[in-house]
């Protein structure tokens, strides 16, 4: 039997240090989570409770909060495709399903060692690796955003493809609604945005309305947003999701809604 050739040094180093992603095949949960329910969460009883340095370690000496926050961020789509375009801004996604944050976060780790720069400390200090800027939390943002996020720290929210809840009597639940509408004035800074995004023309008319009823929010459409330069944004909330890939494939239709928190 002829004795099998041992690999290059180099080929061997390249297969021993290859970074693995997770497979969402192995973090299989239900499409949907009850809001109301008792998920027992742990949250922080303050913004200033959280140490945002075990979620940003190459920001720690910074002292820096989330600016970006994606409710329901299922498996991360968005802060993978826009962490990279806004390396300065720390984002954070926001999931209460326990396999799909856990499945975020095993990404992220992943993604942050795959992209480690070959380079001296000094370099990565002043200019940080890919992906060191986002991060996932698993929590109810229905009953805790303000936990995570101070007055106006935000500079943009986001609500991509979220639970249409049909039914009537489940309309409640759903995540765009007066009450709600003022905690996210509330964490929200003037002039940021609000980014809204469904398949279901119902939910568009319904998240549409009441965002135009409430006095903290003026429209603002796609073409203006982007003359802001916040193109690279638009599309990410377009393309880069589960949900939006999925809609495509099925050559299904999007709606989008954008608005800008203003002052009264």
């Amino acid at each position: 039997m002829a004795k099998r050739k041992r690999p290059a040094k180099s080929e061997e180093n390249e297969t021993n240090n290859k970074v693995i992603l997770p497979q969402k095949k192995h973090y299989r949960q239900r499409a949907h989570a009850n809001p109301f329910s008792d998920h027992s969460l742990d949250y922080p009883t303050s913004p200033d409770a959280v140490d945002w340095a075990i979620h940003y370690p190459a920001f720690a000496s910074s002292g820096r909060a989330p600016e970006f926050a994606d409710v329901g961020c299922g498996f991360g789509g968005l802060l993978i495709a826009l962490a990279p375009l806004y390396p300065d801004v720390l984002m954070l996604g926001l999931e209460i399903r326990v396999q799909v944050s856990q499945y975020v976060q095993d990404r992220i780790a992943a993604l942050r060692v795959s992209s480690q720069p070959q380079s001296s400390p000094d370099i990565a200090e002043t200019h940080p690796a890919p992906y060191q800027n986002v991060s996932v939390v698993r929590a109810n943002a229905m009953k805790f955003l303000p936990n995570y996020f101070a007055k106006h720290s935000l500079s943009a929210l986001f609500f991509l493809f979220p639970d249409p809840h049909f039914k009537s009597r489940k309309h409640k639940a759903r995540i765009i609604s007066p009450t709600l509408l003022a905690e996210y004035a509330y964490v929200l800074r003037p002039g940021g945005i609000v980014y809204t995004i469904t398949d279901v023309h119902d939910l568009h008319l319904w998240m549409d309305s009441h965002l135009k009823n409430f006095p903290l929010f003026e429209p603002v459409s796609e073409q203006v947003l982007r003359e802001e330069g916040k193109g690279p944004i638009i599309d990410a909330v377009y393309t880069s999701t589960e949900e939006g890939k999925k809609v495509e494939r099925n050559n299904g239709q999007k709606w989008l809604a954008c608005f800008r928190r203003i002052e009264p």
